[in-house]
């Protein structure tokens, strides 16, 4: 800061000499008067006096003015008081310098727009002349001028003052808010996850109040810019319009500000009172899922949907009741922005909103959850998650499959986990075999190839079904419960399974086959009483 404080300093102190001594050549300049749409305008030493629109016995504005400079400046030129005067004449007001005629405000030089008078225009040209009378008896003295320097260097120590306390502040409020933005980044998390990256957003925040630190500097300097000209009488009209502008912009500023305040703070309640709802509600349906007897569409795997759910009503409609209090709301960049949102809500509305719903369909109906073996058309797997708009399967050979969840609803789907005791999950299978194979040796066959494979319980005891009996061959099911609940495993039980029923037959002579005739046997297949409790079945009770 030092750096920037030195030549700063010698920059400001060369600009109000400079000032001061081109003081008398700027008086020696005479004023020009430009016409514009409004007038003609007098201008004396960089101060507008009166603005001739209007004819004053057939001399136009453009002379009148021009006239009215000359007669003015040289009355100032040999000093004196110059007192002025107005006087009435039939024509309008006479400015009186004097003894001279400086110039005359007539009916036509009111300005339409003002509520003003021929008199109230005139007494306001005259205090006009006045000041300029005044201001040039100030420029041509010295003790005057020397008095505005030291104002002037004055206003200058005070500024590179500030400068140097907003140069302070600015580092230490950088590294403030570098620690601050550091810690509470680092405990925003979701999942476990930092949600935001504080590399990226320190910097931003740094750069936020170095813009912010400049446009403060820049401020201080415009208000000491028109503060210093306002030392000086022939640089004075110059100030005082540029403080006239910034106290316009900042009265404007301050206006859309204090207009803003009541919508934003009814926006502002809105929210807070959305806010109390949310908390209040998230309560209750804690409680009502803990009560004596909850509803069934209030549970373990339901409830973080159902808060999401009238979480995610109550802000959208916080959202609708604030929006028209926000500031801005009836701009044209508002209206845009809604009309663009609403664009694309209905380009993908139709898609989006079924996949949701179906979403919460398969929540509030409890069809699927996660951890459980289920089959969905042709994909089985275990279902590792539930979004909203997919359900994700892993299969056993480690394949991961995201099934869209209007699929799931529109399909049947086989549930191996839901009948099962405890954790685990449902393995079956089938085989046909020839009716002159003893049912219950084929059943018990069957059985003991459960038995022989790792993971299938014991109880509850693995079951065989004759599920249908055609005309060449009765089919049995092997139903039994596994406990491993990763998917792998599954595959691993099914395959071991498998492969034992084929040794177990085997060891039996019993041929996995399903017979299939082009017409009838010459002898009846027919299985004999006595070969009915064939190995491995357990003979009849009693010896029968």
């Amino acid at each position: 800061m030092p750096a920037l404080v030195r030549p700063l300093l010698t920059f400001m102190l060369a600009f109000m000499l400079a000032f001061a001594t081109a003081l008398p050549a700027v008086a020696a300049k005479p004023a020009s008067q430009t016409a514009t749409e409004d007038g003609v305008p007098l201008v004396i030493y960089n101060r507008s006096i009166a603005v001739f629109r209007g004819t004053f016995l057939g001399i136009g504005p453009q002379a009148r003015a021009a006239r009215a400079t000359a007669v003015i400046e040289s009355a100032l030129s040999t000093g004196g008081q110059h007192r002025v005067e107005i006087k009435e004449h039939p024509e309008g007001r006479l400015i009186i310098m004097g003894d001279m005629l400086a110039f005359v405000i007539t009916p036509g030089d009111i300005d339409p727009l003002s509520n003003e008078t021929l008199a109230t225009t005139a007494e306001k040209a005259a205090a006009n002349l006045r000041q300029v009378i005044g201001e040039t008896r100030e420029a041509r003295d010295l003790d005057a001028i020397l008095k505005g320097v030291a104002w002037s260097a004055l206003d200058t120590t005070i500024l590179v003052a500030l400068l140097w306390a907003i140069a302070r502040v600015r580092g230490w409020l950088g590294r403030t808010l570098l620690n601050a933005t550091e810690r509470k980044v680092a405990s925003i998390r979701i999942g476990g996850a930092q949600v935001i990256d504080g590399e990226y957003l320190v910097p931003v925040l740094q750069r936020l109040v170095v813009v912010s630190s400049w446009i403060l500097v820049a401020a201080l300097i415009y208000e000491w810019l028109s503060l210093v000209l306002s030392r000086f009488p022939y640089t004075r009209p110059w100030g005082e319009r540029l403080n006239s502008y910034f106290i316009g912009v900042a009265e404007n500023i301050a206006e859309s500000i204090l207009t803003a305040i009541p919508d934003l703070g009814v926006a502002i309640l809105i929210f807070m009172i959305a806010r109390f709802v949310i908390g209040f509600l998230n309560r209750f349906l804690v409680r009502l899922a803990r009560g004596a007897q909850p509803p069934d569409w209030l549970g373990p795997d339901t409830m973080p949907t159902t808060r999401r759910l009238f979480n995610i009503a109550i802000w959208l409609f916080a959202v609708a009741m604030a929006y028209p209090y926000l500031p801005g709301a009836e701009t044209e960049a508002f209206k845009g922005l809604s009309v663009l949102l609403g664009l694309m809500v209905s380009l993908g509305a139709s898609s989006v909103v079924g996949q949701a719903a179906s979403g919460l369909i398969l929540t509030y109906t409890r069809t699927l959850h996660v951890g459980e073996f289920v089959r969905i058309g042709d994909h089985e797997g275990t279902v590792t998650r539930m979004g909203a708009f997919t359900t994700t399967i892993r299969t056993g050979l480690g394949e991961e499959l995201s099934i869209p969840n209007s699929i799931i609803t529109g399909t049947v789907t086989k549930n191996y986990s839901r009948a099962v005791q405890g954790n685990g999950f449902i393995v079956d299978t089938t085989v046909t075999i020839g009716y002159d194979t003893p049912w219950r040796q084929v059943e018990a066959m069957l059985i003991e190839a459960a038995r022989r494979t790792p993971g299938i319980l014991e109880t509850p005891h693995p079951q065989v079904f004759q599920t249908g009996l055609s005309d060449f061959y009765p089919e049995y099911r092997l139903v039994a419960q596994a406990i491993p609940a990763q998917p792998r495993p599954r595959a691993e039980v099914m395959s071991q399974l498998h492969a034992n029923i084929q040794d177990v037959f085997n060891e039996y002579g019993v041929q996995i086959m399903s017979p299939h005739y082009l017409g009838d046997p010459a002898q009846a297949k027919v299985v004999k009483r006595e070969d009915w409790h064939l190995p491995p079945a357990p003979p009849p009770a009693g010896g029968a």
